[in-house]
This record gives C-alpha cells, structure tokens and sequence, in this order.
C-alpha cells in the first residue's frame, strides 16, 4: 500500500514538472475543452484533453503488463 502512495506521489510530482511541455503541445486547448469566463466567473474543464490523457495511460500501462 505504501509503495502505491509513493509511486503515485512520484508520478503527480512528474506530470507537473512536464506540464509546460504538455501546454506547448497544445493539450488543454483542443476542442472539447470547455472554458467559461464571465466577470468575476471563470470555468475551465479540459474535457477532450482528460479523454486523451487517460487513452494515452491506459496504452502505455497496457504495454508494460504485456
């Protein structure tokens, strides 16, 4: 269980030192995403972006159990 907590930690601490490379590949602002902005109001939800990500993990841990 504790190796879990590590190993997800690792992995947070991972995806947010690459997130500048992510945002320079364009994710977060495909279509789909939905971002509303009102005054004094905004809303973001990286919808197209979410579906993308978790399709890329699910390959990329599909093949490491192969």
């Amino acid at each position: 269980m504790k190796v879990w907590l590590v190993l997800l930690g690792v992995a947070l601490v991972a995806i947010g030192l690459a997130w500048p490379l992510v945002e320079r590949l364009g994710l977060g602002r495909l279509p789909g995403d939905l971002r509303i902005e009102r005054e004094g109001f905004s809303f973001y939800f990286p919808l197209t972006t979410s579906i993308i990500v978790s399709l890329v993990a699910s390959l990329v841990i599909w093949w490491l159990r192969r």
